[in-house]
């Protein structure tokens, strides 16, 4: 494609630039949007995915998607698979044995006592356009528009960007750059940003089909993935909607020589009829996909003012469904990050803190993604011997992993960032407790309070709390919002029945907890205290980074 030069057009200004315009992208695009930041979204493809792909999206995620408005459309397009649940293997589909390896994802909790969402398997073609349409109302969005060049200097980042359709180029500038740009990141190797881990563990083709009849092969079961385990028909079959969409990975072993091509229609329809135990099986090859699964994580997730995000920061097996969703909880975290900044409220630190608490996190669940596709025994893949046989259970690792950086007072530096067990009671640096409470009449979680500023709830006598809120507030020209939480009249929030919201947050009834505005922990009070303007105030100041 022939580049036309700028001709006589000013090169565009924007606080942030976002590269890549997948889920994590999009994502990014609707946090920082929802946050008034002014943005521009860049993604080189013309359109959203096609493939379904990518389709677990956990607690922890639908959290996030409830806060920005999003929840009930996510759900409303995830629709067809709303039923779906667990992981089972066969031998094939019609004969041998069956067993389920998951049968219950959230391992039969009540899921409604500790948040105020629950997973939902949207496949990335249909989350993407939610997505896409959220991020429009906010942001600059251009598709078809790819980063050609950057530099970044102390007063920000100078970038070159194409239209793929006219060809034409022109110049962006920037205060700030995130790049979501995927696992073989230009961003990434442009600033010569290392990888550790142990890189490749397998890899797949992903085949998309139509079968009328195979939904009689599988019966009643409603699953999220069913591992076949005979040799000739061995791979992992996904619904897409219950009736006669599917899609099969097949295992491939590019090391022993087999390439792309050798996938032809005919023998991944015979591979399929295999795995269904039905030579004459109806079926139609709509579309091939190779993938790679990988566990690689970057080794810095920032240089300067340009900042990696989702796959150009981590790779991990899809297994768990852990993937796209760090990637999601990362543009959420950098979000409020940026936005403080821009804004003046924090320091120029507090960027650096993005790194400091995302990257554990992306280490410690890459480890437990590839545990799960070891357990699971994922088509394709052999593991390594001497892996974990007691992992944290998928709950624990969506909703419990934990923070300690400058942007936190208070946690505990040692602590793992996933702990062995469920645990969520208002400790610094850990995702605040979901409550159910009402505010002027409407039920509401606590989640639901977090995304705009920074939030301080007090127990039921802790009405001094919310005076030296007001206060910090002013003296550092910093949002907070404070809330008493308990059933007189003076009281903000009301508890449902046998809530015990001083238990629940680790506090005193005159306790606090202030919580940052990505839901996490920042600082807790347990109980009254002297001079709690001063100590407020200069947590405040800590989380912030403006010491």
């Amino acid at each position: 494609m022939l580049r036309k030069p700028v001709s006589g057009r000013a090169a565009e200004s924007v606080p942030v630039l976002v590269v890549g315009g997948s889920l994590v992208g999009l994502s990014t695009s609707v946090f920082l949007g929802r946050l008034g930041i002014e943005h521009m979204l860049v993604e080189r493809h013309a359109e959203t995915s096609t493939h379904p792909r990518g389709r677990g999206n956990n607690v922890r995620t639908m959290e996030l998607f409830r806060t920005a408005g999003l929840e009930q459309r996510v759900r409303e397009a995830a629709f067809a698979l709303a039923g779906n649940d667990g992981v089972l293997q066969v031998d094939t589909l019609t004969g041998g044995q069956r067993r389920w390896i998951i049968q219950d994802i959230s391992a039969g909790m009540d899921v409604s006592r500790v948040s105020s969402s629950n997973w939902c398997l949207c496949s990335q073609n249909d989350l993407e356009p939610v997505l896409l349409s959220r991020a429009r109302q906010g942001g600059d969005i251009r598709f078809g528009t790819e980063l050609l060049s950057f530099t970044q200097d102390e007063e920000g980042v100078q970038a070159q960007v194409m239209s793929r359709e006219t060809g034409e180029t022109y110049a962006v500038n920037a205060e700030f750059l995130v790049a979501a740009d995927g696992p073989r990141s230009p961003v990434r190797n442009r600033l010569d940003i290392g990888q550790s881990g142990p890189g490749a563990l397998f890899h797949n083709i992903s085949v998309t089909f139509r079968s009328k009849a195979l939904k009689e092969c599988v019966g009643p079961q409603r699953f999220i993935v069913c591992y076949i385990t005979d040799p000739q028909g061995e791979g992992a079959l996904l619904p897409v909607d219950n009736e006669e969409r599917w899609v099969v990975h097949i295992p491939w072993f590019p090391d022993r020589g087999e390439s792309l091509e050798d996938f032809t229609s005919e023998r991944c329809a015979a591979h399929i009829r295999a795995a269904a135990g039905v030579p004459d099986l109806d079926v139609e090859i709509t579309g091939k996909a190779p993938w790679h699964a990988s566990k690689r994580v970057a080794d810095s997730y920032a240089r300067g003012r340009v900042f990696l995000a989702g796959d150009s920061a981590h790779e991990m097996p899809p297994t768990g469904a852990f993937g796209s969703n760090t990637g999601i909880q990362d543009a959420h975290n950098l979000a409020w990050k940026l936005a403080a900044v821009l804004r003046g409220w924090a320091g120029p630190q507090l960027l650096g803190t993005y790194e400091d608490e995302r990257r554990p996190v992306a280490v410690a669940t890459s480890t437990r993604a590839s545990q799960q596709a070891a357990e699971e025994e994922h088509p394709g893949f052999t593991p390594a011997t001497g892996r974990n046989d007691d992992p944290a259970d998928l709950m624990t690792v969506a909703l419990c992993y934990r923070y300690a950086s400058k942007a936190v007072v208070g946690a505990a530096p040692d602590r793992p960032v996933v702990p062995d067990d469920f645990r969520l009671g208002g400790e610094p640096g850990s995702r605040a407790p979901h409550m159910w409470v009402t505010r002027g009449g409407d039920r509401i979680s606590t989640l639901d309070l977090y995304e705009r500023s920074f939030v301080l709830l007090a127990g039921p006598e802790g009405r001094e709390w919310r005076g030296a809120a007001e206060r910090a507030s002013r003296d550092l020209g910093v949002p907070v919002e404070a809330y008493l939480v308990g059933d007189g009249p003076d009281h903000d929030l009301a508890p449902e029945p046998d809530a015990d919201w001083a238990e629940l947050h680790g506090t005193a009834e005159d306790g606090a907890v202030l919580v940052r505005p990505d839901g996490f922990v920042a600082w807790r009070a347990p109980g009254r205290l002297p001079s709690a303007d001063r100590l407020l105030t200069n947590a405040l100041r800590t989380v912030l980074c403006r010491d």
